[in-house]
């Protein structure tokens, strides 16, 4: 069934024009790493159009996959209910402005049938600021990406790219587009044939490292599990951007508190998730308070000040003294040509610069050091 209603005559033409005009849209690979992790990202995004040639059924599809992918994307950033509420107020030419680009993750057609899954990309800034309208504010920063090797051992052996509830759960887990993205890899043959479980469990660093950097991670750990009576016994361990991981635990089945059961594999997947959530969250809490720290400390910066009578000098002081962060003109020198202060300030030359733009005056270094003259 179409996500959309299909649009005729004009209407399609002009659709599907300014759709194929945002970006070169339609790529055949993911920049980065064959894993998306942008939160405006939406992975695995499936589509079957039914129409009069497999061309038509294409380009509808073209226009499906955007809509598809918006309220898959406000579901996991907003909610179900935001997303259910939109759904009745916008239509795909208000969608279409949104979108970045396009990959084809699969496709197949025949005549009048076109079936795709495709990673649909949104604009992260056009994203947040139509978010923020509905009071969800989201982050575009993210932490540095963690690829994740699942190994299940069992009594025949352990298993790496076989199907397995530990493998799945790393899967249903969907980390890679969170605020600490964590990748779990496809499995293809590209990875099958660069790593084994035995590869894996040696920790052989020639075959790790390059199975890592496939997936542009700053960090690879392998995450080794084993059914036992009690319940799951996990194993991981290794190095990361956040610090040393070390999980050496049991888990046993869960419940919610409906009732529902919780498979224990499900459990440890995200319980590790929310560890490595938590010492990024710290931190990044932590940096941001030494920011903060450096941003309030008042700096001094002496600058040479032209000008061509009194009158232009008050009127240079005046601006420099109202511009933001800025907190104490302190003379230096002063003649008939210009003046030498000492200009004290907080937060960076940057902003000062730019802060300085706002009121009208220029701030730049040359030879004979740094000089504030009017734009």
């Amino acid at each position: 069934m179409n996500v959309i209603r299909m649009l005729q005559g004009p209407a399609i033409a002009a659709a599907l024009a300014g759709f194929l005009a945002l970006a070169a849209i339609v790529l055949p690979a993911v920049a980065g790493g064959p894993v998306e992790t942008s939160p405006f990202a939406v992975q695995g995004v499936e589509v079957d159009v039914t129409s009069t040639d497999a061309t038509s059924a294409k380009n509808q599809a073209l226009m499906d996959v955007q809509v598809k992918a918006f309220f898959q994307l406000l579901e996991r950033l907003g909610s179900p209910e935001l997303a259910a509420q939109l759904k009745e107020k916008l239509k795909p030419e208000d969608i279409a402005p949104f979108l970045r680009s396009l990959s084809i993750e699969k496709e197949t057609s025949a005549p009048g049938r076109y079936i795709g899954t495709f990673t649909v990309r949104f604009l992260p800034a056009k994203m947040q600021k139509f978010l923020a309208g509905y009071n969800v504010n989201v982050s575009a920063q993210q932490a540095d990406p963690v690829l994740v090797i699942p190994v299940y051992r069992t009594p025949e052996g352990p298993k790496l790219w076989e199907d397995n509830p530990w493998r799945q759960a790393w899967i249903d887990l969907k980390g890679e587009q969170g605020e600490l993205p964590i990748i779990i890899p496809l499995g293809d043959k590209e990875d099958v044939d660069a790593l084994t479980a035995q590869d894996a469990l040696g920790g052989d660093t020639v075959k790790l490292d390059a199975i890592r950097k496939r997936y542009d991670a700053a960090s690879l750990l392998v995450a080794q599990a084993e059914p036992t009576e009690e319940g799951l016994h996990v194993y991981i361990e290794g190095d990361t951007k956040l610090g040393r991981v070390n999980i050496n635990k049991v888990y046993t089945p869960e419940t919610t508190e409906d009732g529902t059961a919780v498979a224990v594999e499900a459990a440890a997947t995200l319980a590790f998730q929310k560890v490595l959530l938590k010492a990024y969250q710290t931190q990044a809490a932590a940096a941001a308070e030494a920011k903060a720290a450096r941003d309030n400390t008042p700096q001094s910066l002496d600058v040479n000040v032209p000008f061509n009578s009194p009158r232009e000098w008050n009127a240079i002081r005046s601006r420099i003294l109202s511009t933001p962060n800025v907190s104490a003109v302190d003379l230096s020198s002063l003649d008939f040509s210009g003046a030498t202060i000492r200009l004290v300030y907080t937060h960076s030359v940057e902003e000062l610069q730019g802060n300085l733009q706002r009121v009208g005056l220029g701030l730049s270094q040359g030879g004979g050091g740094w000089v504030i003259q009017p734009m």
